[in-house]
């Protein structure tokens, strides 16, 4: 049986301990939990998958963030969030007090990347963006780019990616799944493609994918916003007259190398996208077009126009005869060659 003293010194004693505790919280509180320094600049702190909490504080004091570990360690078990730290990038500074500094790790509200993707670029291309900015593997996006699989999820009724990947100005956090990357370019493709515009494409009897294929060579035959509906215009047309399209970019996109000089040989290449030797669209994108370069596919300007060429100045001649046409080649494209070659 505990005597009368023993209990009253196990009283005192737990008193004697409440209160030193409860002298540290309010110590931490007032000392410790306090900003490190205001004037620091923002900062990237990387927290990796699976990283134990003592580790994560451990890391906040090193880049300078925190002044004591202990106290952001007791925070945490008080708080009981020691457990529920969500790895990933965090935009944090000298200027945030501990407190805050946790509640944004148990938050999750991770640094996200703004990645741009420019009309015209290729899955080739975007696969370097996104292994470039440390976002993805490019060997992982070019294998989603084939895996009818994952096409039939995303309802794309094509063999590849090419011309789904919608281009615009996106923000991803790090270690994303390339999955998610390439879904969320595919949901905004759909999303600009809208029922008005596939209502369009059937009153023009084409298939989405033919509306796509068309709008990515019209998106690398020219950048001027102007033009497109009149370049569009002009491969309707030959389309119409069964005339060969006859377009540069989809002769290099079948190219294994192109140093940016086409050649007359080139145009002698056997592929499915030479559309110098094969009439018709080529059997698929050869680019991921914009919105601009979609509406320009399903409304081309009206015109006489099958033949066009390059001005040098970004802009382009078009002609309604092979006779005019050769005129402006002359023009605009032998002259040129005549002066880089005196």
């Amino acid at each position: 049986m505990v005597s009368k003293v023993g209990l009253l010194r196990k009283i005192i004693l737990t008193g004697l301990l409440v209160g030193v505790f409860g002298l540290l919280i309010v110590f931490g509180f007032v000392t410790v939990n306090q900003p490190v320094s205001p004037s620091r600049p923002v900062q990237i702190v990387y927290i990796p998958p699976g990283t134990a909490f003592s580790k994560v504080s451990h890391l906040l004091y090193q880049e300078g963030l925190i002044k004591q570990e202990w106290f952001l360690q007791m925070l945490g078990r008080v708080q009981r969030v020691d457990r529920k730290i969500i790895p990933g990038e965090y935009e944090l500074y000298a200027g945030m007090r501990p407190t805050e500094l946790l509640e944004k790790l148990v938050a999750g509200k991770v640094y996200e990347h703004s990645v741009t993707i420019p009309e015209g670029y290729t899955v080739v291309q975007i696969a370097d963006v996104l292994d470039q900015k440390g976002l993805a593997d490019k060997r992982e996006i070019l294998r989603l780019n084939r895996d009818a699989d994952f096409l039939a999820s995303l309802k794309i009724n094509a063999s590849t990616l090419e011309g789904y990947m919608f281009p615009d100005t996106y923000r991803f956090a790090r270690d994303m799944p390339p999955e998610f990357l390439v879904r969320t370019f595919v949901h905004r493709f759909h999303e600009m493609v809208t029922p008005e515009l596939k209502a369009q494409a059937k009153i023009m009897g084409m298939t989405l994918q033919e509306v796509v294929t068309l709008a990515s060579v019209i998106e690398k035959e020219t950048g001027l916003a102007k033009e497109r509906s009149l370049v569009s215009g002009v491969f309707h047309n030959r389309l119409r007259r069964n005339i060969p399209l006859q377009s540069d970019p989809t002769v290099i996109y079948a190219l294994e190398y192109f140093d940016g000089n086409i050649r007359k040989a080139d145009l002698s290449v056997d592929s499915p996208y030479n559309t110098y030797k094969v009439r018709g669209l080529p059997p698929g994108p050869i680019a991921n077009p914009g919105l601009a370069a979609i509406q320009a596919a399903l409304y081309p300007t009206a015109s006489d126009f099958v033949y066009f060429v390059s001005r040098n100045d970004g802009s382009h001649k078009f002609s309604a005869t092979l006779a005019e046409h050769n005129k402006a080649v002359n023009k605009y494209q032998r002259r040129r060659r005549s002066k880089q070659s005196s």
